[in-house]
């Protein structure tokens, strides 16, 4: 029978049994497809052209393929977008956030060492320190991120680490990420920015731009792929970014000694979900000021904590480094925001309120279910937003944390992609019905 001219040339079959040809069928598919995503390649064992190729592989740097574990072409297509959207050279891929995170610490500290960690950052990072660094003979203590000579005070000879988070979790405040860098930078720390809130969008972490012209970076950035990147509120997956040859090495080889690897389905989920995460981004950003802006005028409101808000702790120093080319803020009187929002720069959909001072933690509890639109539940960059109620009185270490607070008690609002409008009229009904 002839053959189509349309497909190509069918290999013949070798005289194997069936067995063994379903598994080595010599069949490759015509070259010249292209599409919009990338491939999706699943490998655990990976084969090696020959024993030289197996002696020459470099697991650090990716420039071959070792084993499924260490990384598919989808994979690697993953971890250069995300260099390149945060402005590394070098990314690797964790399981989660935490996992990231967690990552980054155990491959940096040895016993004797000391970690510095903002009193607002987020909160599984300090429970690390607490429960499971400490175990291993490693210090942690904590610093105000909105006061580098806080920072300043807090370093030893024994700090090889400081951890940045911009914004904080929960209470957002947006650090002094100028002052603490150049703390950093003075004594020789590295440096890791929790950069979720961020998402690469908000600011450079790896070239922030200093007063003078100059610039500051980070060494390394680490992002809760779950969020804005990824977008759907269904795969659990972080990175970790750098520009430094030797920190990846470092990085890599504990990468591997904890046997650290992701599915090529959720790599392929996040990929889909880059295209649309600055539109996404965009539009919760939006939204989120016009309901912070919302709530900042209601009256079973105390306060509302957003960075684009100028009664917001360290609302200058997120108009630096996210609105450098915005006008000066307006005045404040520190409490209710008199002047409006920031219209300028770039804010993650995510903010909280604190409640007026009368409300009994059953009333915090009874507004959470009251809402229709909004879920209760944690993280955000999702398509449906989510409310969670914080009580922080045990959860900070410094006195100068809890003076920014008026009750220890925040309700965080993560925004989704529901129309605003919708959004603020649940909010309404639930703080009348609560109220």
């Amino acid at each position: 029978m002839a053959q189509s001219p349309e497909l190509p040339e069918q290999p013949a079959s070798p005289a194997w049994h069936p067995s063994t040809a379903i598994v080595h069928h010599p069949y490759q598919p015509p070259a010249g497809f292209e599409a919009v995503q990338p491939a999706v390649h699943k490998a655990s064992t990976i084969f090696f052209p020959s024993m030289a190729a197996v002696r020459q592989r470099d697991w650090a740097f990716k420039s071959t393929y070792t084993y499924g574990l260490h990384g598919t072409p989808t994979s690697f297509t993953l971890e250069e977008r995300l260099a390149s959207l945060e402005g590394a050279r070098y990314c690797l891929l964790a399981p989660s956030g935490l996992a990231a995170v967690s990552l980054v610490n155990l491959a940096l500290l040895r016993q004797g060492d000391q970690v510095l960690l903002p009193d607002n950052v987020y909160g599984p990072n300090k429970e690390l320190a607490r429960q499971c660094l400490a175990e291993y003979g490693i210090d942690w203590a904590c610093y105000d991120p909105l006061d580098a000579q806080d920072l300043q005070r807090k370093l030893t000879p024994r700090t090889r680490l400081v951890w940045l988070e911009a914004a904080g979790s929960v209470t957002m405040e947006f650090p002094d990420l100028l002052g603490l860098l150049q703390v950093c930078r003075a004594h020789g720390v590295t440096t890791a920015l929790d950069n979720t809130w961020g998402a690469g969008l908000a600011f450079a972490p790896f070239a922030l731009p200093g007063a003078d012209g100059s610039t500051l970076g980070v060494d390394i950035s680490v992002h809760a792929l779950t969020k804005y990147p990824n977008g759907g509120g269904d795969v659990l997956m972080g990175s970790i970014c750098t520009r430094d040859a030797q920190l990846l090495q470092t990085l890599k080889r504990r990468h591997m000694h904890l046997g650290l690897g992701v599915g090529m389905n959720d790599v392929e989920s996040v990929l889909r979900g880059l295209p649309s995460m600055a539109l996404r981004y965009a539009a919760q950003d939006r939204a989120a000021r016009q309901l912070a802006q919302f709530l900042a005028q209601h009256p079973a409101v105390a306060r509302v904590l957003h960075p684009a808000l100028p009664s917001s702790p360290g609302h200058a120093h997120w108009r630096q480094i996210c609105a450098p080319d915005a006008p000066p803020a307006p005045a404040s009187d520190g409490q209710r925001a008199a002047a409006p929002i920031a219209s300028e720069g770039a804010a993650a959909g995510i903010f909280s309120f604190e409640p007026a001072a009368h409300w009994s933690s059953q009333q915090i509890d009874a507004f959470c279910e009251a809402l229709q639109l909004f879920r209760i539940g944690y993280s955000w960059g999702g398509p449906i937003s989510l409310v969670m109620a914080y009580d922080l009185r045990n959860d900070r270490e410094l006195s100068s944390s809890h003076a920014r607070l008026a009750s220890q008690r925040v309700i965080r609002l993560c925004i989704g992609l529901e129309h605003p409008d919708d959004l603020q009229a649940d909010l309404a009904q639930a703080l009348a019905a609560c109220g």
